[in-house]
């Protein structure tokens, strides 16, 4: 169970580079209620080489204690090689891998990425928050809509 005491640890993927789409996955989160999580990425602070081997070695000391990562499909067109590195080492060390579907676009998730995912998913934070919990946690998370009709 996820309370503010035990926040689930994620990993949103990221160039090292401001994006609209990985401040978003926040945004939407936040607008979830009692969902509570703690986000490993630090996009803000590139590693000090700009050699590929310490970029990757960056990203693998924010991803060591995430309990999910969340991959955001909208970066491949930006930089494949380094977004499907870092799905490549979720499924390494048994991370469930959630693929966000590109944002306000009919642009399909690209096929490699589709193939790694466990889960993709739309955006739609109930749906985001949901994914989270069912990957890292295993926590059922089937809800009941209730719906009134008001009959004349």
């Amino acid at each position: 169970m996820t309370d503010d005491k035990n926040p689930i640890r994620l990993f949103v993927t990221h160039l090292f580079a401001p994006d609209e789409a990985y401040f978003r996955v926040f945004e939407y989160l936040e607008s979830q209620p009692n969902f509570f999580y703690r986000n490993l990425a630090t996009p803000e602070k590139p590693p000090r080489s700009k050699e590929k081997e310490a970029i990757r070695e960056d990203l693998r000391r924010q991803m060591a204690d995430a309990e999910v990562i969340v991959l955001l499909s909208s970066l491949h067109a930006r930089d494949a090689v380094l977004i499907e590195y870092q799905g490549l080492y979720a499924q390494s060390c048994d991370k469930p891998l959630i693929v966000m579907e590109p944002f306000g676009t009919t642009e399909a998730v690209p096929a490699k990425l589709r193939e790694m995912a466990d889960e993709v998913v739309p955006w739609n934070g109930r749906e985001m928050a949901d994914a989270i919990r069912r990957q890292a946690r295993h926590e059922d998370t089937t809800r009941w809509d209730t719906v009134e009709f008001k009959l004349d």
